[in-house]
């Protein structure tokens, strides 16, 4: 009979229903703990570099995938919609970002692995995966309400064609009771393990999230105590490198010029003695035999002796150029004065330009960069004087970078009428403090990038051309070792102004602005 059949539908429904949703929430569980496991062993393989966690992603990553497809069979039409498809693509995405992690840790860039796993894009598509798994729960329970109504139609309908036929679909009828308290029972134990479920699951949830945060801590105190101390090994590693430079430097050109330096006054003193001895040869002999006129006309005695001199005038200075060159290097590197000690801050500013003189020069497609300086009269500073000359040094050579940049994108006219500048500027703040400010006019810094300036390895150079460990190390320097301050003034279109404030002595460190 008809109305026999449709009980005996709903009935095969309401199973259908019971058992598709407990299956369900068991794979809505499996996927929220497969997809923690692996994201674990990412990072856990990035922090340790150790190939065991590689191999568990591997061997919980297909797992992950059977439990996926058999929720898609399931449900397919809640995972037939945008939301589904954008879920898929964020989870796309951090398989991506995952996979590279684990070719990084192979090819010994672990540091490098960490940072994309602990990265923003990394965690905003984590928050996408997980805001969209749980949409797809949502769309479950709501296709499983769905089916429910089905049912409950199914049974309104059984029961009104019982009604009008009564006396012939008693036994229906009775089945339809039957079904109806069977429902009701197999609700309400449904419900009970349901909500069994969804708390042991909170805890699990719970439970982990805590874990993970405990882990992402640890993790991201290793890898700042990683980043601080890889930043003093270049630090150390550079600072050993200029030793050798200008020690070898110092040694190879230092005695030579000393030796061409205090002879030269001997040449001048000799050639002029020479020069007025041809003198007087000429006042006496003022009708030389043909044969000396002749070899006189040849070298163009007269030019010889005006110039003679001027060419050993030209040896003496550039003698003293290579000299102060010599002697700004030493000063510049400071690998003899490792402890504090009282300097003259300009001088180490001085020896800095003059290391980049050749770079504010006008060569090639780059127009000179103007050098403004406005000393004022500082006592003598307690520091680190070769590290504070190294800030000094990454400033600059910043300065001069983003000037060089900024001119590439501008006319001649703009450079004739707005020449590129550097102005260093100094003063004494209070008795106890002292100011430097370093300012260019070049194209500035956008807000959401100064505040990343002093973080490890962040640069807006192109790829081979800036490490990023520059602008960390300054601050490290001058807050960490001059217990003083370092930060950024920048408004784009106008220019750059970078402030190093620090105390005139080590045991002066508190200041009020």
């Amino acid at each position: 009979m008809p109305q026999t059949w449709v009980t005996w539908q709903a009935y095969n429904d309401f199973n259908s229903i019971i058992k598709n949703e407990l299956r369900l929430q068991s794979l809505s569980e499996k996927i929220t703990y497969y997809d923690e496991v692996l994201t674990m062993s990412a990072r856990m393989n990035a922090v340790t570099a150790n190939s065991v966690w590689e191999r568990r992603y591997r061997q919980f990553e297909p797992l992950l995938d059977a439990v996926i497809k058999e929720s898609i069979q399931l449900a397919p039409e809640v995972y037939n919609n945008q939301d589904a498809k954008e879920t898929d693509l964020a989870n796309k995405r951090l398989v991506e970002m995952e996979y590279k992690s684990f070719d990084l840790v192979r090819k010994g860039q672990a540091l490098a692995a960490r940072s994309l796993l602990l990265s923003s894009q990394y965690e905003s598509e984590k928050r996408k995966y997980a805001s969209g798994v749980n949409k797809i729960n949502q769309a479950i329970a709501i296709l499983i309400d769905e089916r429910v109504l089905k049912y409950k139609i199914y049974l309104l309908w059984s029961i009104g064609g019982s009604v009008t036929s009564l006396a012939f679909l008693i036994p229906s009828w009775l089945l339809v009771l039957r079904l109806l308290k069977n429902y009701l029972t197999t609700s309400k134990m449904a419900q009970i393990t349901l909500r069994d479920l969804n708390y042991e699951l909170e805890m699990r949830v719970e439970k982990r999230a805590k874990e993970l945060r405990y882990k992402n801590d640890q993790l991201t105190q290793t890898l700042q105590k990683l980043q601080q101390t890889q930043l003093q090994l270049i630090q150390t590693e550079k600072m050993s490198s200029l030793g050798e430079m200008v020690a070898g430097i110092a040694h190879e050109i230092n005695n030579p010029i000393t030796f061409v330096k205090n002879n030269v006054s001997y040449v001048k003193e000799y050639s002029q003695d020479l020069l007025n001895l041809i003198r007087s040869y000429q006042d006496y002999y003022t009708q030389p035999p043909d044969i000396i006129q002749v070899q006189i006309n040849e070298i163009d005695l007269e030019f010889i002796q005006g110039d003679f001199i001027k060419i050993l005038n030209s040896i003496e200075y550039g003698t003293d150029r290579v000299e102060k060159i010599v002697k700004s290097l030493r000063n510049f590197s400071r690998l003899d004065e490792a402890e504090i000690k009282s300097v003259d801050i300009h001088e180490g500013i001085d020896s800095t330009l003059m290391i980049l003189s050749h770079r504010l020069t006008a060569i090639d497609k780059h127009p000179e960069i103007l050098l403004i300086k406005e000393y004022a009269s500082l006592p003598l500073v307690e520091c680190y004087p070769g590290l504070l000359n190294q800030v000094f040094m990454n400033i600059l050579v910043n300065a001069i970078d983003a000037l060089h940049e900024y001119n590439w994108q501008r006319t001649d006219d703009e450079i004739k009428n707005s020449p590129s500048r550097i102005q260093i500027c100094t003063h004494q703040m209070n008795e106890s403090w002292i100011q430097i400010r370093i300012i260019d006019n070049g194209i500035g810094i956008p807000e959401n990038i100064r505040d990343k300036l002093f973080n490890p390895f962040f640069t807006t150079k192109p790829l081979g051309k800036g490490t990023g460990i520059g602008l960390s190390i300054s601050y490290q320097i001058i807050v960490e070792k001059h217990t003083g301050k370092l930060y950024c003034n920048s408004t784009e279109e106008q220019g750059t102004e970078f402030v190093i404030e620090i105390p005139i002595t080590q045991n002066s460190s508190t200041f009020t602005n």
